[in-house]
């Protein structure tokens, strides 16, 4: 029998002997094989049981929900990342991300911090019927919407928009807390001051430490406010930042904030290696987006044929993945925005519209797989779940 090619390759018959040696005088790490899962699980479980031990009124369309472990156990995150919470409501079985706003050197708690969304299933339920002492269920943390020291500057400004505040408050809080050495700028654009989510609490923080500087960006301001209004511009960025040079840039907020403030941030010369976009769900209104087929409106309605399924009916106007929940279907997601990649379906005949901006793998491109959260029927479809 010909002799295998790997015992050729150069140094083989030293690991073999190193393997041999370790067998018979180093440790059989095989004892611990029945505890690697239970170890990966502490920091990366798939599920979370939790329930609610306080809810704190930000705004008036704004609540926080203090969240602790029911067997007393948190794994570890990053600031900025998230976790999806699972529910099912209405009959409809879904889950939403919810960036957690608390630091992450709090390790008794988890907070997350909800706005309400027009006509949102989930918002709605979680700001009106939830109580304290309720349990959810949730993912474990999750994104990549972080600082990471290796990579970025240690100077930070981040441009959020609504509930966009969130992963950086968390932020805040573990650079003041925890003595990090970074310095950090928060233009914070919204409608009215009162619309503006922790704001005591970030210009509290802002008077007190050096390396903290908030600033509310106000569209509609009330009589007597005297801070910036209109958007936040690349000149107004350039005024209070001063040269963009060794700065790392951080958005997070609708996507009509992205659409906006992405083009200002080129405009002063920030490489895009520069800028890092957090993911923020699917567009409102997809038919306003480029490229949205215009005689496609968005109220129309398509069939959609899942492969050994039914066939359901689906709108031009929402995500492939609400229309399939809606019928029942469980549907694996996690971020719900076209980022985790959890949601894929393949589309075996028809067409849908995904934003250019979805980070499609080239091979499922070429084998026809889309992101379903982040993807718009456009004509009858046949789907392979």
């Amino acid at each position: 029998m010909k002799k295998p090619i790997f015992k050729e390759f150069d140094g083989y018959n030293g690991i073999v002997e190193e393997i041999e040696t370790s067998r018979k005088y180093g440790t059989d790490y095989a004892v611990y094989r029945d505890s690697v899962d239970k170890q990966i699980n502490l920091l990366h479980p798939s599920r979370m049981k939790l329930h609610i031990s306080e809810i704190i009124d930000e705004t008036s369309s704004t609540k926080t929900l203090r969240l602790v472990s029911q067997d007393g156990y948190l794994p570890p995150f990053l600031a900025g990342q998230y976790i999806a919470l699972f529910l099912e409501l209405s009959g409809i079985r879904t889950s939403r991300p919810y960036t957690i706003s608390s630091p992450p050197n709090q390790t008794g708690f988890y907070e997350i911090t909800i706005r309400r969304v027009e006509d949102g299933l989930v918002s709605n339920y979680l700001l009106d019927e939830v109580k304290k002492g309720d349990g959810l269920e949730s993912s474990g943390p999750a994104g990549q919407f972080y600082h990471n020291p290796l990579f970025h500057d240690r100077t930070m400004v981040c441009i959020a928009g609504g509930s966009g505040i969130t992963p950086f408050r968390s932020m805040i809080r573990e650079i003041v807390e925890c003595g990090l050495e970074r310095a950090i700028y928060i233009f914070y654009g919204n409608k009215n001051l009162n619309d503006a989510i922790f704001h005591d609490e970030l210009r509290s923080l802002s008077d007190r430490f050096e390396n903290i500087n908030y600033l509310p960006v106000i569209e509609e301001p009330q009589e007597g406010y005297e801070g910036p209004t209109g958007f936040i511009t690349g000149d107004l960025i350039r005024e209070i930042i001063g040269e963009p040079a060794e700065k790392t840039f951080y958005l997070c907020g609708p996507q009509g904030m992205y659409d906006f403030c992405v083009p200002e941030l080129e405009r002063l010369g920030i490489p895009k290696r520069k800028i890092r976009k957090d993911v923020y769900g699917a567009p409102a209104h997809i038919c306003d987006y480029p490229g949205w087929p215009e005689e496609i409106k968005a109220d129309e309605v398509f069939a959609v044929k899942v492969d050994g399924g039914p066939t359901i009916e689906a709108r031009a106007g929402e995500p492939l993945m609400l229309a399939l929940e809606k019928k029942g279907m469980k549907i694996s997601s996690l971020c719900r925005s076209g980022e985790c990649s959890k949601c894929r379906v393949k589309i075996l005949s028809g067409k849908v519209f995904q934003p250019a901006w979805v980070p499609v793998r080239k091979s499922d491109r070429q084998f026809g797989y889309v992101h379903s959260c982040v993807s718009f029927p456009v004509a009858d479809l046949e789907i392979l779940l």
